[in-house]
C-alpha cells in the first residue's frame, strides 16, 4: 500500500544536523516542527533559518514573500507532544542508544499510527532500534550528510523489519528535496561513513604514531587526492567524540582492527577537545564552534638552522613513461635543464616527444604562449642512457615499478653520478632504503614521490631512511619550492602518507561489494554525494589499475600484517581474470577498447 505524501515533518534535536534538516524541510513547502529540550537550540534553530533565507533573498534565489512563509512553515516547541500531526519524525538527538530508545518510546505514544519514525544515525543499529518501537515496520534510517542543505546524498536505511511503503514514501521525499536517495542495509557507518571512518582512523592513528604532522598529512591527502578536506580537520568538523561512537560501533560488528579506534580519539575526547565545537581537538580555533585555525604549540614555526641545501643548475630525469616525462616536464618548465635518460636514444626521443604534446595542449588552452612551449622544450635533452647524467646534480628515477630494475638504475647513477649530486627515486610503494643500499652513497639517497600527472599535482611526498643526510633533504626540498610542488615529510615505509592512507579504503570499497552490501555505482555515488570525492573508489581502482592496486595491497599488507589489510579476494579474481580496469576495457566497469 502507498503512503500518502509527506507534507508535515517533525525533527527531533536542533543541532547542526537537525536545523540544517529543518532547513531544507521548510524551503520545500513542508510543516516542520522542530522539537528539543532545549530552548535556546530551539532559538538558534529560528535564527539560523532567518538569517539563511535572508542571504537567500539578497543572493535573489528566493523573494520576501517566499521568505516569510518559509519561517512560517517552521515552529519550535519542547515537548514530544508536538509531534501529533507529524507524518513523518526524523530523530537528530545525540548518538547514543539509550536516548535515542526513549524517544522512539515516547514518540510511540504520540503520533499517529500511520507516520513514519526516521534515526538519522550513522553508528547505531536501526534494527535494535525498530524492535524495540511499537511500530517496526515504519521504522527507518534516513542519514543526511553535513552540512544538510549543501550535500546531496541521502542514505535509506532499512531493517529486516521495514515495510516497503515507508521506504518508498521517504526515497520519494528525498527526490523532492533535490537529493540523491541510496537505498542501504543496516550496518554501522552503512556506505560512506563505514568507508569514511575507517580512513579516517588510520590517519589519526599515522599522526599518534609521530609518522608525519597533522599538517602534512591532511596536505597530503587534500594535494595527493583531490579531497575536499584534510582527515584530521574533518575529524575535528565531525566532533572526535562522534567519531569514537562510529568507530566502537563498527568495531564491535567487523572485529576489524581497522575500526579499532585510535587511541588518540579517547585521549582527546576524554580530556573534552571534541574538535570545533569545543574550539580543540588536533588542531586550535579561534573559538568553540569557529572554523578558523589558530597557531598552538604544534604548529610549524619558520625553518630551524639546519645544514642548506645544494645548489642545483641540472636535473636528470631516468625513464620514459608518463611518470619520467611528466616529472621532466615540470623541471623544464621551472627553468632547469634537464637530462630525460631512457633506455635506448628511440625510447628518450619518444618521452620527449610526450612532453611537446602536452605542452602543446598548454598552448592550445591558453596556458602559456607559443615561445615559451618552444624555451621548455629546448631545456629536454634525450639521451640514450644514463651515462649523460654525470654532470647533474639531481638524478630522479621513474622507471617501472620493480626492485630489481630499480636497484640497477641506482647502482648505475652511483657509478655515474658526480660526487654530492642527490640521487631521488619515485617509487610509491617500494622501500626508498633498498636502492639507497645499492649505491656507496646512501646519505645522499631519498624518495620523491610526485603524483600523477606530474605537471598538474601539487604534492611531492619527500621520503627520508635511516640513512639519508639532512642536507639531502634539505636539497630536495628547496627544488620541490622552486618547481611549485608542496613538500611533505615522512619516512620510508610502505605507502608512505597517500597510499597507505587511500588502498585500504579501496579495499574495504571492494570488501563492500563482494559482500553484496552495495553496488559500484552506488558506493561511488556516495563517496562523491557524501564526502566530496571527486572520483568513487571504483572510478579510482579502473584508473589506477586493479593490477597495480593490488601490488600496492600486498606490499601494505606484508609490511604491516594486519589482517584487515588482505586484499579482497574479489580484487584477486579481477586481476587473474585479466580485468584491470580502463587499460583492459573491464575492471569493475567495462569501457570501449580504443
Amino acid at each position: 500500500m502507498d503512503h500518502p505524501p509527506l507534507h508535515t515533518v517533525a525533527v527531533v534535536g536542533l543541532g547542526t544536523m537537525g536545523t540544517g534538516i529543518a532547513d531544507i524541510l521548510a524551503r520545500s513547502g513542508r510543516q516542520v516542527i522542530g522539537i528539543d529540550t532545549n530552548e535556546a537550540a530551539a532559538r538558534r534553530a529560528v535564527a539560523a533559518l532567518e538569517a539563511g533565507t535572508e542571504r537567500s533573498v539578497a543572493r535573489g534565489r528566493m523573494t520576501a514573500d517566499e521568505r516569510r512563509d518559509t519561517l512560517a512553515r517552521f515552529a519550535t516547541f519542547t515537548g514530544l507532544e508536538a509531534a501529533a500531526d507529524a507524518e513523518l519524525v526524523i530523530e537528530v538527538v545525540p548518538e547514543d542508544y539509550d536516548t535515542k530508545c526513549q524517544v522512539f518510546a515516547a514518540l510511540d505514544a504520540v503520533v499517529k499510527p500511520e507516520a513514519i519514525l526516521a534515526t538519522g544515525t550513522n553508528a547505531l543499529s536501526v534494527t535494535r532500534l525498530a524492535a524495540d518501537s511499537d511500530r517496526p515496520e515504519r521504522v527507518l534510517g534516513l542519514h543526511f550528510f553535513n552540512p544538510a542543505p549543501a550535500m546531496k546524498l541521502v542514505e535509506i536505511v532499512s531493517s529486516v523489519l521495514t515495510s516497503p511503503a515507508s521506504v518508498a514514501a521517504v526515497t520519494s521525499l528525498a527526490r523532492d528535496l533535490g537529493k540523491d536517495p541510496i537505498a542501504v542495509g543496516d550496518r554501522p557507518g552503512f556506505v560512506a561513513d563505514g568507508l569514511l571512518f575507517g580512513y579516517l582512523n588510520q590517519a589519526a592513528a599515522m599522526y599518534e604514531a609521530r609518522y608525519a604532522t597533522r599538517e602534512d598529512i591532511d596536505a597530503a591527502m587534500q594535494l595527493g587526492c583531490g579531497l575536499p578536506m584534510g582527515p584530521l580537520a574533518l575529524l575535528d568538523l565531525i566532533g572526535i567524540d562522534t567519531a569514537r561512537t562510529v568507530l566502537d560501533a563498527m568495531y564491535a560488528r567487523s572485529g576489524d582492527r581497522l575500526h579499532a579506534p585510535a587511541p588518540v580519539l579517547r585521549h582527546l575526547a576524554g580530556a573534552g577537545l571534541t574538535g570545533r565545537k569545543a574550539g580543540r581537538g588536533f588542531y586550535t580555533y579561534a573559538a568553540a564552534g569557529s572554523a578558523t585555525v589558530v597557531p598552538d604549540a604544534l604548529t610549524p614555526g619558520p625553518a630551524a638552522d639546519g645544514p642548506e641545501g645544494r645548489p642545483v643548475t641540472g636535473v636528470g630525469v631516468v625513464g620514459s613513461g608518463t611518470m619520467a616525462a611528466g616529472i621532466a616536464e615540470v623541471f623544464a618548465r621551472a627553468g632547469l635543464p634537464v637530462v630525460l635518460a631512457a633506455r635506448g636514444a628511440e625510447k628518450a626521443r619518444a618521452a620527449k616527444e610526450r612532453i611537446a604534446r602536452s605542452l602543446e595542449r598548454a598552448v592550445a588552452k591558453g596556458r602559456m604562449s607559443g615561445p615559451e612551449r618552444d624555451a621548455v622544450l629546448a631545456r629536454v635533452a634525450p639521451a640514450g642512457s644514463v651515462e649523460a647524467l654525470g654532470e647533474v646534480d639531481l638524478a630522479v628515477e621513474a622507471v617501472a615499478e620493480d626492485l630489481r630494475v630499480k636497484r640497477e638504475v641506482f647502482a648505475a647513477l652511483d657509478r655515474v653520478c658526480k660526487k654530492g649530486a642527490v640521487l631521488a627515486t619515485t617509487t610509491s610503494s617500494l622501500p626508498v632504503v633498498a636502492c639507497a643500499r645499492s649505491t656507496s652513497r646512501p646519505r645522499d639517497v631519498i624518495g620523491m614521490h610526485f603524483f600523477n600527472p606530474a605537471p598538474a599535482m601539487k604534492l611531492v611526498e619527500v621520503v627520508t631512511t635511516v640513512l639519508t643526510g639532512d642536507g639531502t633533504r634539505a636539497t630536495v626540498r628547496e627544488v620541490c619550492a622552486r618547481i611549485g610542488k608542496h613538500p611533505v615529510d615522512c619516512s620510508d615505509r610502505a605507502g608512505f602518507i597517500v597510499n597507505a592512507l587511500l588502498f585500504p579504503y579501496l579495499n574495504n570499497a571492494v570488501k563492500m561489494v563482494q559482500e553484496h552490501y552495495a553496488s559500484p555505482d552506488d558506493i561511488d555515488a556516495a563517496m562523491k554525494l557524501g564526502g566530496g570525492y571527486p572520483m568513487g573508489p571504483f572510478e579510482l581502482l579502473d584508473v589506477v589499475g586493479l593490477d597495480v592496486s593490488l601490488a600496492i595491497e600486498r606490499v601494505l599488507h606484508e609490511e604491516f600484517r594486519d589482517p584487515g589489510l588482505a586484499p579482497a579476494p574479489l580484487l584477486e579474481h579481477l586481476v587473474a581474470a585479466g580485468c584491470l580496469g580502463r587499460k583492459t576495457g573491464r575492471g569493475f566497469r567495462e569501457y570501449a577498447r580504443r
